[in-house]
């Protein structure tokens, strides 16, 4: 018998376990560590922030659907991976032991790396977790009662853009419903060379299509953007040239903001030699397997992967659920195989799938793989974006109150753009 340990329980975590306890021996333990006793489901946070979902809408309570699938869990914060011994220390005392690790837990989010950022003690809002999206409700509500201008984006460093294009549109959808708009002017700011980059040099026409998207809503936007600080109710903003110059600098007031900041990893694994890199991410091979402890997986927003290009604002790659899903499906193989003296060879993709929402429509890509050249270069956007996306909530959630973790994105991408010939070869 082994004990496979997962550590995180969100959108990598919990399928991990799940693939994990169908693709393993019965004898195999697994035990979930998380310091949420929820899972929710973090694509709906922007609905949250308006006040379109409730949370428990999109939350699964963790232990109960464990204790069906014969996952064990644990409901408490790492404080310290320690490889050389083969365990995780615990904020609760215990000190939990493992065969193989597979560390799932997401990105600590680096809001004090600028002055004001952020939901804690900070001026701009955040929908990185659904509990910043309730307060994010509050404040949006407030808002609403005395308009103003608004700043919605992405810092410098950040590495997930979809959700902060996502935001400002629904932000405007939901200000039109409530026949406000006119009373807002809104801007976008955000660290990408330029709008549609997304940390992936864009996909398709994304940079066609958003710029068409924020002109049509009346949306101003500044790229290259280097937010130095954020005072209560302004945002000091410099605009970057390529040479790395300051070429103009902003002094940006808000009644609401949300801006996306960068990602780093969490304590519990960020001064582990050879376990990360100097920001904190988890090493991998091309297995999701850390060269350097054989025994310890990474999946995820937690693993490190390099930018696509340098630039003068920097712009991190950002980890979708294809790819995550891609991820967990490799690495619970490839402990299947080292289990049975094989092997344990099975790739993931890395191929980027988004649903951008924006209230009314929204704009769908798929890069294959997610760094050019690619195979498949495809965006689109219309009102059906806004159904996939509901639709696809209703079933993810539904799939983990279930405890049901079969692979989703391929096969549902596949047969949406009939490339099966092309799946062979990505």
């Amino acid at each position: 018998m082994a004990h496979i340990v997962v550590l995180g329980a969100g959108l990598g975590g919990v399928p991990m376990a799940l693939e994990a306890r169908k693709e393993l021996r019965k004898e195999d333990r697994i035990t979930v560590v998380s310091d949420s006793a929820t899972f929710h489901f973090t694509p709906s946070n922007p609905w949250v922030a308006v006040d379109w979902r409730k949370p428990e809408q999109i939350k699964v309570e963790l232990a109960p659907m464990f204790k069906k699938k014969g996952i064990d869990f644990v409901h408490a914060a790492a404080t310290k991976v320690v490889p050389e011994d083969n365990a995780i220390e615990l904020d609760n005392g215990e000190r939990l032991t493992y065969d193989y690790l597979v560390i799932a837990t997401g990105p600590q989010l680096a809001f004090d790396e600028i002055e004001g950022l952020g939901p804690h003690g900070g001026f701009t809002e955040s929908i990185c977790h659904v509990d910043h999206a309730v307060d994010s409700n509050e404040s949006w509500q407030k808002f609403v009662e005395n308009p103003g201008p608004i700043v919605v984006g992405a810092v410098q460093g950040a590495s997930c853009f979809g959700p902060a294009y996502e935001f400002a549109m629904i932000l405007e959808t939901d200000l039109r419903k409530r026949k406000i708009r006119d009373k807002v002017p809104m801007t976008f700011v955000t660290s990408e060379p330029y709008v549609g980059h997304l940390g992936l040099d864009g996909v398709g026409d994304t940079k066609g299509l958003l710029e068409s998207e924020m002109r049509n809503r009346h949306i101003k936007w500044i790229t290259s953007a280097r937010v130095t600080k954020v005072e209560d109710g302004v945002m000091h903003v410099e605009e970057v040239a390529e040479d790395g110059s300051v070429k103009k600098t902003h002094e940006l007031p808000f009644g609401y903001s949300m801006m996306l900041p960068a990602f780093r990893g969490i304590d519990a694994v960020r001064d582990v030699e050879g376990l990360v890199n100097p920001r904190g991410f988890i090493l991998v091979d091309e297995h999701q397997r850390n060269p350097n402890w054989k025994n310890i997986f990474g999946i995820g927003v937690c693993v490190a992967i390099p930018p696509v290009e340098n630039y003068a604002v920097p712009v991190g790659v950002p980890k979708t659920g294809f790819m995550i899903e891609s991820m967990v499906v490799a690495t619970a193989r490839n402990l299947r195989a080292d289990l049975d003296g094989k092997p344990a060879d099975n790739l993931a993709t890395w191929n980027a799938v988004c649903l951008a929402d924006f209230g009314d429509g929204g704009v769908a890509f798929v890069a294959m793989p997610q760094i050019p050249p690619r195979n498949v270069n495809w965006s689109a956007d219309g009102g059906w974006v806004h159904m996939a996306k509901v639709a696809f909530e209703s079933y993810f959630v539904g799939k983990i109150r279930r405890g049901v973790g079969e692979p989703f994105y391929e096969k549902a991408v596949f047969d949406m753009l009939g490339i099966h010939k092309v799946k062979e070869k990505a």
